[in-house]
């Protein structure tokens, strides 16, 4: 059986802003040379800040700090000679970030971290990754946030609740369903 859900992509992004430069990475992409947050995919059992702090230190080499939920972002794309069609949907996060570590390397297809003034980042439109590497930069720069605990995680995200088939009705039981 196939299955036909929507299935969009999770991702996690970190805006960092330090003496009014914003922190972003340039990465190699299917489409060249891009700019991006530092972002990546949500991992399974992980919980979006576990997933933000992980990113961040993978793409930067630095440790993340998150003191504020930014919001929730959705963007799409087709790579139509690739037959794709994705939604993203991004949990973005503001916070802060130390030192990079000089004993950690970059992620793979990460060239360098970069740190742009908001007007620099504006300029750098056409090179970005996605049109919401821009849109939560500029949230932020507009104050934009809240607090971490609006993303509520429940307790079954890291002990899965497990889920078995109801047990057949049997004839023995009076209140068995009746076949019609």
């Amino acid at each position: 059986m196939t299955d036909l859900r929507w299935k969009p992509n999770v991702t996690v992004a970190a805006i960092v802003e330090h003496d009014g430069r914003y922190l972003l990475i340039e990465e190699r992409t299917p489409e060249g040379l891009r700019l991006n947050n530092p972002a990546g995919h949500l991992d399974p059992g992980e919980t979006p800040e576990q997933g933000v702090i992980r990113e961040t230190l993978e793409e930067t080499a630095c440790a993340f700090v998150p003191t504020a939920f930014l919001g929730l972002y959705m963007a799409r794309f087709v790579r139509p000679d690739a037959g794709e069609d994705i939604t993203y949907v991004r949990l973005a996060y503001s916070g802060h970030v130390g030192e990079p570590d000089p004993a950690r390397s970059l992620d793979d297809g990460i060239e360098r971290r970069v740190w742009l003034t908001l007007a620099e980042v504006r300029a750098s439109a056409a090179r970005h990754r996605s049109p919401l590497v821009l849109r939560c930069i500029e949230d932020h720069a507009a104050g934009r946030g809240h607090p971490l605990d609006v993303v509520v995680i429940d307790p079954t995200l890291l002990a899965p609740e497990i889920k078995r088939p109801a047990p057949s009705p049997s004839a023995a039981d009076p209140d068995a369903a009746l076949d019609p």
